[in-house]
């Protein structure tokens, strides 16, 4: 069996998730750091790509809602860190 293109991208999104969730889980980062959100951003985004080829409904709806809330995280770290900045 010989994967695609689109297959291995979805995989290596996989691996950059399942990576952010293992660094969280050992200790490594937390939910706020920038590398954790940054890992689980690309990797929902390249699972997204493969799922234009490979479509299923279930598994797009929550790489679309993953990268929503991992937006929303960024944006609410860099708004907490610049009102740090103004408040010092």
């Amino acid at each position: 069996m010989t994967m695609d293109i689109y297959q291995i991208i979805g995989f290596i999104g996989m691996l950059f998730i399942v990576w952010a969730y293992f660094l969280l889980q050992v200790e490594k980062q937390t939910v706020t750091s920038f590398y954790y959100q940054i890992l689980n951003l690309i990797g929902a985004i390249l699972l997204l790509i493969s799922l234009f080829v490979h479509f299923n409904l279930g598994s797009f709806i929550i790489e679309v809602f993953w990268i929503i809330i991992t937006l929303y995280g960024m944006y609410k770290n860099l708004r907490g860190k610049k009102n740090e900045n103004t408040t010092t």
